[in-house]
């Protein structure tokens, strides 16, 4: 009697998994998939894609070597030419359940031997002080000012985010990295949204933790936090308002930071419900205060606030369950207090307390506090190199005719 084997569809198909990849860039550069199937080398050539029509990329890989969850990334063959978002920020690991089911996937930019960054964009940073006084502490600070790439060429208002420990937001040989924060806003201008002036203000070294604590006395005696926003609301502000083109309202000011700073920032939005309307809240130190004991002030109408607050659950098992509380009881507070939450909770899950992750952060969340919109970020930096070269002309036009 003849056997017949059963060859159904899903059997054969099982034997391989298609990836299919679209990238929004041109590059001539092969494309490699890399992965918890190859020991993540990202220049194998077994594992190099066929380009198939205009930026269009595929091949198949054997079902027996992949495991039931792939996690993988495309490279231009290095970590240093790897797949990043739009922001220029790494992407997270891809991950798929092993699936007969073609998977297309789309890239929307390429590392290029790590940087995506361009110099012309950079924001100009300029000291407003080596030792700018603090009446409220009787004590001086360093201060810096980021001002946009074409600030000194135009005649616009910027909204302002004011942030803390500003050792560690662009200067190089920090001892703890930096956010890279001017790289990462040259990225946002060139998408036509870095129009924003941020002040950095160093942090007090050894009265970091009392300037960044209100009055809990359980981590530090003789707390100033008080004393230190007040500093920035009544006598920072009002200097900066009056230095530079700035659109001093609330609706277009903003304060942050990461940790401590993180939370000196949450007190400042919620005593100076007036002076601030976007918190940008990374790594908080909810510890601080377990039972949200926060102050705040009452007025006649509710402010609203967005809070983008950020957390990586490798920060300790009680992170990302603090900052969920935290909004949960926010929440609850509305309608009782003088002020109405939009929040944006990101959790990364490979995320530790260390500025590279509030680095990778960074954009995400200016672009949400600032620049929420939908718009196709193609378009906005087409339209903003319009308007860039239609400045230019006018520029030009200007000094031919005197």
């Amino acid at each position: 009697m003849k056997k017949t084997l059963n060859l159904a569809p899903e059997n054969i198909y099982r034997r391989i998994m298609k990836f299919t990849l679209i990238s929004n860039e041109e590059d001539e550069r092969p494309v490699y998939i890399t992965g918890n199937f190859n020991q993540w080398n990202p220049r194998d050539a077994n594992f190099q894609l066929t380009e198939v029509d205009a930026n269009t990329y595929t091949i198949t890989i054997e079902d027996k070597i992949l495991p039931k969850i792939i996690e993988y990334k495309y490279s231009r063959g290095g970590w240093e030419n790897v797949e990043i978002d739009r922001l220029g920020n790494i992407t997270r690991n891809r991950k798929k359940a092993r699936s007969v089911k073609e998977t297309i996937d789309n890239v929307e930019k390429w590392r290029t031997n790590w940087a995506p960054f361009k110099s012309e964009f950079f924001p100009l940073a300029e000291i407003i002080s080596e030792d700018f006084f603090i009446p409220q502490l009787n004590r001086t600070r360093k201060i810096w000012a980021l001002l946009p790439h074409d600030y000194h060429s135009t005649d616009k208002t910027y909204p302002v985010l004011y942030l803390q420990d500003a050792q560690n937001l662009f200067n190089e040989g920090s001892a703890f990295g930096n956010w890279e924060i001017d790289k990462k806003m040259s990225i946002l201008t060139e998408y036509g949204r870095g129009d924003v002036i941020i002040i950095a203000i160093e942090n007090g070294n050894e009265d970091r933790m009392k300037e960044y604590v209100l009055d809990h006395d359980s981590i530090t005696k003789n707390a100033e936090g008080k004393k230190y926003i007040r500093f920035l609301a009544d006598t920072l502000k009002p200097y900066v308002d009056s230095t530079y083109r700035t659109k001093p309202e609330r609706e277009h000011t903003g304060i942050g930071g990461s940790s401590l700073g993180a939370l000196i920032s949450i007190y400042s939005g919620f005593l100076y419900p007036e002076v601030y309307s976007k918190l940008l809240i990374f790594s908080p130190s909810l510890w601080v205060n377990p039972e949200h004991n926060y102050p705040q002030m009452n007025f006649k109408n509710p402010y609203d606030i967005k809070v983008y607050m950020y957390g990586g659950e490798m920060e300790g098992s009680q992170m990302t369950k603090r900052i969920q509380d935290f909004e949960q009881t926010m929440e609850g507070w509305e309608g009782a207090h003088s002020m109405q939450f939009t929040f944006k909770i990101s959790i990364n899950p490979e995320g530790r307390h260390q500025e590279f992750y509030w680095s990778q952060e960074f954009p995400r969340a200016m672009e949400w506090l600032f620049f929420d919109t939908q718009d196709d970020p193609k378009l906005l930096a087409e339209q903003a190199s319009l308007n860039r070269n239609t400045k230019n002309i006018v520029v030009d036009e200007h000094v031919e005719n005197n």
